[in-house]
């Protein structure tokens, strides 16, 4: 059988094959309120359905000012748990592990969702339904509003929301939780010396620096139980910024000590910087925090072919692929792969066995 397709354990639970679907937002709470709707159950739902191992829904904030957009979901109280729910189940009944990804999003909040704003960018002004955000140090992203820095109060609150949206996403049937630290949001914000200029015990040193993403892991550890726990990195700012592969492989190994279990690597997102994008190009990264830590982690980037996936599995570079917009153009991905591997799988739905390649 192809690597690709064996499956993988993570603390006790069994993932079908090596390909997760990685989170993607979707802009698509029309209400403004961060319930999911069937948008959200049918778009999960028919990746679920191909013959991913893992489904992980999107950037899913743990407050309302942790929104990306407006249009964001939330779990930030009991409305929104019931909604994702039946979602859950839906990928659950596929084959799938459910998973979601909790997030906030820093400085990097309140703006206009990418589409459907009449083209609108930036920050959403307070008069417009926007609001303040917040960060390490109210240092602006490019482009955006100026963020309030958080005090004492405020990481004490941020700590406490994470633990309560990851309580909630397991009363609503999630089989796995990743704590989103990476692509410029709050937590990668206080790792990296770009965006956090504190001098207390949360900036400066790179152990100040990762104080916080450690307690937030250990709190959802807590809060979960049991459950497969992952952090997603970006392990580059492709910029000399301070925050690099080799210290993201520390902080991985330190959040690996404190509950977490494997490590999705990106890159980028803090910072403006020219990045060369290629088949594969984020793939290194992956590999090299695996090589240094010994840690599992999941490879993202430009990932499109089967072969290509197969091969970065194969090679030991990653434990795992993690999908995105190849799964947009073909959410049967996974199922198409195993044809033209030549492995065969077992879950395809009964209601499309008629179309399966003989």
């Amino acid at each position: 059988m192809d690597h690709l397709f064996d499956p993988l354990d993570v603390r006790g639970v069994r993932l079908r094959n090596r390909i997760f679907t990685a989170p993607m937002c979707q802009y698509s709470v029309m209400e403004r309120d961060g319930v999911p709707t069937s948008w959200h159950l049918v778009h999960l739902g028919s990746i679920a359905a191909g013959g991913s191992s893992l489904v992980i829904a999107e950037a899913t904030a743990i407050a309302p000012e942790g929104r990306i957009s407006d249009r964001d979901t939330g779990i930030w109280n009991d409305e929104q748990a019931d909604a994702w729910a039946p979602i859950a189940a839906f990928i659950a009944g596929q084959g799938a592990v459910p998973g979601i990804q909790l997030a906030h999003a820093g400085r990097k909040g309140s703006t206009w969702s990418p589409w459907g704003e009449n083209g609108r960018d930036g920050s959403i002004p307070l008069d417009a339904g926007g609001w303040s955000t917040l960060a390490p140090s109210a240092v602006p992203y490019h482009g955006l509003a100026t963020p309030q820095e958080l005090d004492a109060a405020g990481i004490e609150r941020i700590v406490g929301a994470f633990a309560d949206a990851a309580r909630r996403a397991v009363a609503a049937g999630f089989g796995m939780v990743e704590v989103h630290a990476a692509h410029g949001y709050l937590l990668h914000e206080f790792l990296s010396p770009a965006s956090n200029h504190r001098t207390d015990a949360y900036g400066g040193s790179l152990e100040n620096r990762a104080r916080l993403l450690l307690r937030v892991v250990a709190s959802v550890r807590e809060a979960i139980g049991e459950l497969p726990l992952f952090v997603r990195f970006s392990a580059s700012e492709w910029a000399d910024t301070g925050w690099d592969v080799d210290a993201c492989a520390t902080v991985a190994q330190w959040c690996a000590d404190a509950g977490a279990d494997l490590f999705d690597v990106s890159t980028g997102g803090n910072v403006p910087a020219s990045i060369p994008l290629s088949p594969g190009y984020q793939v290194p990264f992956a590999a090299r925090i695996k090589e240094l830590t010994g840690l599992p982690v999941s490879a993202v980037g430009l990932i499109t072919e089967p072969a290509q996936a197969s091969e970065i599995v194969e090679s030991g570079q990653a434990d795992a692929v993690s999908l995105a917009r190849e799964l947009l153009r073909d959410p049967h991905f996974p199922l198409r792969a195993a044809h033209e591997l030549g492995v065969d799988v077992d879950y395809w739905p009964g209601q499309y066995l008629r179309a399966r390649w003989r």
